[in-house]
């Protein structure tokens, strides 16, 4: 009785939905998706890392600014590697 409990324990939770592990948004002058990691504080000033699907990697971007917009967080960063300004559209959480 104890091993079926545990069985339905266990597909029980498998079966929960997971939130996604990180923020989702693209670059429109780029043409190109990034993501955010989960446990980052995106904060003006703060410096955070990001996957730049464009080129496969990640970089190491500072946030200059942060602006609510309708169904999407507007994120203005500079790419610390090349100097280049980007904003970025994230999806809302």
């Amino acid at each position: 009785m104890k091993f079926i409990s545990l069985v339905f324990i266990a597909i029980l939770v498998a079966s929960v939905p997971v939130s996604s592990s990180a923020w989702d948004g693209y670059d429109y002058k780029k043409g190109a998706y990034v993501e955010i990691e989960k446990g980052q504080l995106v904060r003006p000033g703060r410096e955070i890392e990001i996957y730049d699907y464009s080129d496969g990697r990640y970089k190491d971007v500072e946030v200059e600014s942060i602006r609510s917009r309708g169904r999407s967080v507007e994120i203005e960063i500079r790419d610390r590697d090349s100097g280049e300004y980007r904003t970025l559209e994230m999806d809302r959480r």
